[in-house]
């Protein structure tokens, strides 16, 4: 069953306190699910003991990242996933994180329509995201939603991104196994070969396979990492797979890689790694949020400031942070 939950309670539905939905979502209720996705998303303070709750009881679930430049067919990658892992029993949670839209800061839905088909007869839980300006890739509620897919039994949990850039790597200390999808003839082939993106992929995917110029750039792809441009401190050896997400060719062994990698996190250690770098992303990241939060007020002030130039970005910066002890903003 596809979900696509209201990001607020039913006007005419009475109101379920967020801790009576913990037991139904920790008994894998769709609906109790995507109810304390919205309310993680929408930020409400009731659902946060609620959350904290279902954290402790997440934990199991294989994350898996897909990323990539835009364009490249992630939407359709992931579709021809679900089916793929679903076949062999799982039980699929897809967070599929999209752009805002510049007017409501909702998620811009796009190819997510094409999930649907895909979900509906595979038991899987899609929800689109918006990442209402985070940097990064990933929406600002992207990781509490995967905990509560998580607890509700869900495995494995495919993290969908906007499309990143160079420096866009978030994704790579919020999942265990990084899909890093590729595309022949796009001209952005360079770009995504560039060091940055290389070195985050556990599985290199060169989508449209079938095209002439595919060849080419899983040539490039494998001389490039033969060259040591892989990800550091790890014991796996990437693979560069040519996959068709619309033939469905190949698809098979991209999702027995994703298996193949999440056996070596477990055997070779490297699992107890990826979490605590998940743990120390999610704190660092949550108290950069509580910190713009309570300082919005300033931080507006210190952006008219700096647009006047009575001050400059650096001093702006310090401020915000309390590491500066001039004057605050008046």
């Amino acid at each position: 069953m596809t979900v696509f939950a209201p990001s607020r309670p039913a006007g005419r539905a009475a109101y379920v306190p967020s801790s009576e939905l913990v037991p139904d979502v920790l008994a894998g209720n769709v609906s109790a699910a995507a109810r304390m996705i919205s309310r993680a998303e929408a930020g409400y303070t009731e659902a946060s003991a609620a959350l904290a709750e279902i954290y402790r009881h997440a934990g199991s679930a294989h994350i898996v990242g897909i990323t990539g430049v835009p364009g490249a067919g992630k939407s359709t990658l992931v579709s021809a996933l679900i089916e793929a892992f679903a076949s062999d029993g799982h039980k699929v949670g897809v967070i599929a994180v999209d752009p805002s839209s510049p007017f409501s800061g909702g998620a811009i839905l796009g190819d997510r329509v094409r999930m649907d088909d895909a979900a509906q007869s595979c038991r899987a839980f899609v929800r689109s995201m918006a990442t209402r300006g985070n940097l990064g890739g990933l929406a600002r509620a992207t990781l509490q939603a995967v905990d509560v897919l998580d607890a509700a039994g869900y495995s494995p949990i495919v993290v969908e991104t906007v499309g990143v850039g160079q420096d866009e790597v978030e994704v790579v200390t919020a999942a265990h196994t990084i899909v890093v999808l590729s595309a022949p003839g796009l001209g952005d082939d360079v770009q995504a070969m560039k060091a940055g993106i290389l070195e985050i992929a556990d599985i290199h995917a060169v989508g449209k396979c079938d095209k002439p110029e595919a060849a080419a750039a899983i040539a490039a792809l494998q001389g490039m990492l033969s060259l040591g441009a892989a990800r550091p401190g790890s014991g796996w050896n990437s693979p560069v797979l040519p996959v068709s997400a619309v033939s469905g060719e190949r698809i098979v062994e991209l999702k027995e890689a994703i298996g193949r990698h999440w056996a070596h996190l477990r055997e070779s250690g490297e699992l107890a790694q990826r979490r605590r770098s998940i743990g120390r992303m999610r704190i660092l990241a949550t108290a950069r949020h509580l910190k713009f939060d309570e300082e919005v007020g300033e931080f507006e002030m210190l952006v008219e400031a700096v647009v006047s130039r009575d001050i400059d970005p650096s001093v702006a910066a310090r401020r915000l942070l309390g590491l500066d002890d001039g004057a605050r903003v008046k």
